[in-house]
């Protein structure tokens, strides 16, 4: 089976890195889906979008990003957001909670983080 590494990076810390087979993004211009050979690019990722990366081993890993950037190269994909939650580390709670916040990026981020956790916002 054909690999692709990855790496997905906030700026505080680095949250998984590994082998994939498949790697799904949300950018500015859409949702992308990468296989291992794609072109070498690099988009924009979204406040409060979801980055899904699913492993060799079949396992999915999923995380709420916000803000920064997808770099696509011959050696892999880098994920370097701003700021980023893996799945089973959301707080639903305090994310349901943040979804009446008045500033549209912290509603937009809590929508993310619901929908990384798979939850409906």
């Amino acid at each position: 089976m054909a690999e692709i590494a990855v790496e997905l990076v906030a700026v505080e810390r680095r949250l998984w890195s590994g082998k994939a087979s498949f790697v799904v993004a949300e950018t500015t211009e859409g949702q992308i889906g990468l296989l291992p050979g794609h072109e070498p690019m690099l988009g924009q990722l979204v406040e409060g979008g979801i980055v899904r990366v699913t492993t060799v081993d079949g396992d999915v890993m999923s995380a709420a990003v916000h803000g920064g950037f997808l770099s696509v190269t011959g050696d892999g994909v880098s994920v370097l957001a701003e700021s980023a939650d893996l799945a089973d580390e959301i707080d639903v709670a305090a994310a349901r909670a943040a979804l009446t916040d008045e500033d549209a990026t912290e509603r937009a981020r809590a929508a993310g983080r619901l929908r990384a956790a798979g939850q409906s916002a």
